[in-house]
């Protein structure tokens, strides 16, 4: 079963496509744009339409190779129908330190936003192993490079919000483990094509910013 570290020990690029709005009858043809480019961590959100039949869908198709979840999971009650689809990966957008608890038990891997220290650390408390700062772009890069000196160094952060092919090398270099993009990979609207053409332009980022690294 693929987990975040399983994924990137194998080379996978540190993304997670937010495809907020997909429909259960395009999802399918979407993922495998994604995956088909590199692209193995989705995330629906769940104010999706029809968002568990989505990732159920996803899960099936793709679960052995990708991690799939469920996106802005605000409340317990969201956890349940998410573990019953076989998906594994839980994002919020705030902390919630009983829907992180919660998610840790039925044995998904939660990814809970934060913005300021406390509520970093309040994450940390409950058991998250990572973190979403979210949204990235109202503070910018150098607040990430100035919370990464207090934060413990193996909680991975993860920047969300604003991030697309021509920034996400600023964010990894600021200290980011990983980035999530929405907009960038996926609007209502987007055809399987046009997800694989914005697709290859995030991987390309990425092998660049791989690349300065090494």
């Amino acid at each position: 079963m693929p987990t975040i570290d399983r994924l990137l020990d194998a080379g996978a690029p540190p993304v997670i496509a937010i495809l907020r709005g997909v429909t259960p009858a395009e999802v399918v043809d979407i993922g495998a744009a994604l995956i088909a480019a590199g692209i193995r961590m989705i995330e629906v959100p769940l104010n999706s339409p029809e968002p568990f039949a989505s990732i159920e869908a996803l899960q099936t198709e793709f679960g052995d190779e990708g991690l799939i979840g469920a996106g802005t999971v605000l409340d317990t009650a969201s956890v349940d129908p998410l573990v019953q689809t076989g998906a594994k990966l839980m994002v919020a957008p705030n902390t919630e330190a009983v829907v992180i608890s919660h998610a840790i038990a039925s044995g998904l891997e939660p990814l809970p936003g934060f913005l300021t220290p406390s509520e970093a650390f309040a994450a940390i408390t409950a058991g998250a192993k990572r973190l979403k700062l979210f949204p990235a772009f109202a503070f910018g890069a150098a607040y990430l490079k100035a919370l990464r000196e207090v934060l413990p160094a193996d909680v991975g952060v993860w920047a969300v919000g604003g991030i697309d092919s021509d920034n996400l090398g600023e964010w990894i270099g600021a200290g980011a483990e990983g980035v999530a993009l929405g907009g960038a990979l996926y609007r209502p609207g987007n055809s399987a094509a046009d997800v694989a053409a914005k697709a290859a332009l995030v991987v390309a980022a990425w092998n660049r910013t791989k690349g300065n690294k090494q």
